[in-house]
């Protein structure tokens, strides 16, 4: 008998300091979440299917990696060419498809000004570096929440899709409805059924 395992949480580290990216991708998987890496703004844009302005080579990304949807991203704030301000706003107000994405944003200066405007942008969270094994826990109820609305938007599609179906072929719809209450009272055990005949 197999077992279903859920597959684990999928989490764009993006930071341009090799040590700090090494630390937050070991404190990551310590935590039981895949982990992606990438080492600039618009390095993370191109992971994502975003192309950025500068036209770097292209991020060289396990064919695997592609197939996982990213639940959460970690990136530092001051970087290089793109800051991790900026790849927030692009995330949050300029991409639809992604802005449902947690951002976290990661800091090695605690200025409240900055905080707040990054919370303000979006962000779900924000660190002080050194990001510590403790901080790993306040992640996963953001990435349970975007999940929720992703299947919540997933079911309404769904829904919208069989409702168009429906209106579109009547016939067919009332037969597989009957086909279904067969089915349905053929899984019921002798005693569950009603004896109107």
């Amino acid at each position: 008998m197999a077992v279903a395992t859920e597959t684990p949480f999928h989490v764009l580290a993006v930071d341009d300091s090799l040590p700090d990216r090494k630390l937050i991708e070991r404190l990551l998987k310590t935590s039981s979440f895949q982990v992606t890496t990438v080492d600039s703004g618009s390095k993370a844009l191109e992971f994502l299917g975003i192309h950025g302005e500068d036209s770097s080579p292209p991020v060289s990304v396990h064919a695997d990696q592609l197939e996982v949807a990213v639940n959460l991203i970690i990136t530092d704030y001051c970087m290089p060419g793109m800051t991790g301000y900026d790849l927030l706003k692009k995330i949050k107000v300029e991409s639809t498809s992604l802005r449902d994405i947690p951002v976290v944003i990661m800091s090695s200066e605690n200025i409240p000004s900055r905080i707040n405007r990054c919370l303000e942008e979006g962000a779900d969270e924000f660190f002080l570096k050194p990001v510590r094994l403790s901080d790993m826990s306040k992640l996963k109820p953001h990435i349970l929440k975007s999940r929720c609305k992703e299947h919540y938007h997933q079911e309404r599609n769904q829904q919208s899709d069989s409702n168009s179906n429906e209106r579109s072929n009547p016939t067919n719809n009332s037969n597989s409805r009957k086909r279904k209450a067969e089915e349905n009272e053929e899984v019921l055990p002798q005693k569950n059924r009603s004896r109107h005949s």
